[in-house]
């Protein structure tokens, strides 16, 4: 258990690392893991299975204290990064399933890396978590009708089996996890510290398997996507704190709101891309997945560095689940 624990300290404090190499040696070595994508789904469903395990009834405290910056900060999840990736799609003029791709990263929830990240950057702890949560329990409704009225004109949306695949891949395996871990608290407890290990595993194979299947097109449109992605994150980090600055929130939930706003759920982008569009469109989001995990830490480190004006007031439990993350070595 101690060797596993150790290489989860690896996974999560070089994940941006690892996920670079991953597509590198996908990029170069297709096909070794063109196979993997048969596998997209069912990786992520290990991933929200995870989330599960850790997602407890104090996530949801702050909605009914302080309901205001969870709804600004929800909103502004859905409403800046969806219209973000539609005007940058357009002025870029990216193709079809580049723009779809775009639009879809956009509309899927934020990412629970965005926890560590706001725990780093001195944020609302309890705000970011909360979040995470709401955004991705509304992401079955929000993100197909979101993607329908957006990226119609460039691809055939379906709805209702965006739907279901959102049902299948997130809210099922999290119920799953929290069964689990109502059920065996014990064991999911002496376990939980390994869990990181298994998520960056199943992200690692994710975007390897979408780069192998896009090798080609890396190199014809991989700097502008690139370009796309860099600009949508910067959009979505920046009008998350301004949004929340404007609504006279807090530092701490500036920060927080900032970055949940800015970092995407790219692994369900990569799915739902695969799953309805084509490996083309699902390319956005590997570089998101890419691109996030680096912009994220950089955020966190200058924010760390500067004290909020008003006091965070740390809750221990939520500190105590973000911490082994903090602890592999994000400082």
């Amino acid at each position: 258990m101690k060797v596993l624990q150790s290489l989860s300290a690896i996974a999560g404090k070089y994940f941006a690392v690892w996920v670079i190499l991953a597509a590198l040696l996908a990029f170069f070595l297709p096909e070794a893991f063109v196979g993997f994508g048969a596998y997209i789904t069912i990786l992520l469903g290990v991933v929200m299975f995870g989330m599960g395990l850790t997602l407890k009834p104090v996530d949801f405290k702050i909605i009914a204290k302080s309901p205001l910056p969870v709804f600004v900060g929800v909103a502004a999840q859905f409403l800046v990064m969806p219209i973000a990736a539609f005007a940058i799609a357009y002025v870029l003029n990216l193709p079809p399933e580049l723009a779809a791709g775009l639009v879809l990263l956009g509309c899927v929830p934020g990412g629970t890396a965005s926890n560590v990240m706001v725990y780093l950057a001195k944020g609302n702890l309890a705000l970011s978590v909360a979040m995470t949560s709401l955004s991705t329990l509304m992401a079955p409704i929000m993100t197909p009708l979101l993607l329908l009225l957006l990226a119609g004109q460039w691809l055939p949306v379906d709805p209702v089996s965006m739907f279901t695949s959102i049902i299948q891949v997130i809210i099922l395996p999290i119920a799953l996890g929290i069964l689990i871990q109502r059920i065996f608290p014990a064991a999911v407890a002496k376990s939980i510290s390994v869990v990181p290990l298994i998520s960056v595993a199943a992200i690692l194979i994710i975007v390897s398997a979408v780069t192998a299947a896009n090798a080609q097109n890396v190199i014809s449109s991989g700097f502008i996507v690139f370009l796309a992605v860099f600009l949508h994150n910067g959009f979505g980090l920046m009008l998350g704190y301004v949004i929340a600055m404007l609504m006279g929130l807090s530092e701490t939930d500036r920060r927080a709101i900032s970055l949940e706003v800015g970092m995407q759920n790219s692994g369900l982008g990569v799915a739902l891309a695969t799953a309805h569009f084509s490996p083309l469109a699902a390319l956005p989001s590997v570089w998101g997945a890419i691109w996030h995990n680096i912009s994220g830490p950089i955020l966190a480190t200058i924010w760390s560095k500067k004290p909020a004006s008003a006091p965070n007031k740390e809750n221990p439990e939520l500190a105590a689940r973000v911490k082994p993350a903090v602890n592999s070595g994000s400082k």
